[in-house]
């Protein structure tokens, strides 16, 4: 059986949905609004652990938030949507510990492109 001595680690933000975000389940734009939701909510705890300044993450909030107002649209602008989610990718990828969030930002757009 392997032991590790984790003493003296610090970890700040990791990334881990546990299944709570599931971007791949997404069927509809009010489902990938929630999810948009989640991945807000993922932003606020990479701020309050450290690993994202607050202008960042204030910036990706808003891209966010852009796209969720977008996918409530009655028609939905495919460009704008993945155009703010792509902007929120890369202002959070600037920061090594967010990359698990990169890769939720990743599959919003693929999402995106999908549905719309």
């Amino acid at each position: 059986m392997a032991t590790f001595d984790q003493r003296g680690q610090q970890v700040t933000y990791q990334y881990n949905a546990a299944g709570n975000i599931n971007i791949g389940a997404v069927q509809t734009a009010p489902d990938l609004a929630g999810e948009l939701g989640k991945l807000r909510n993922e932003v606020d705890k990479a701020t309050e652990s450290g690993a994202l300044e607050k202008d960042v993450a204030l910036d990706a909030r808003y891209q966010l938030d852009k796209a969720v107002q977008q996918t409530e649209k009655p028609s939905p602008d495919k460009d704008a949507l993945v155009g703010y989610l792509t902007t929120a990718k890369d202002l959070v990828a600037q920061v090594g510990s967010a990359a698990g969030l990169v890769a939720g930002l990743v599959q919003a757009i693929e999402k995106a492109r999908v549905l719309f």
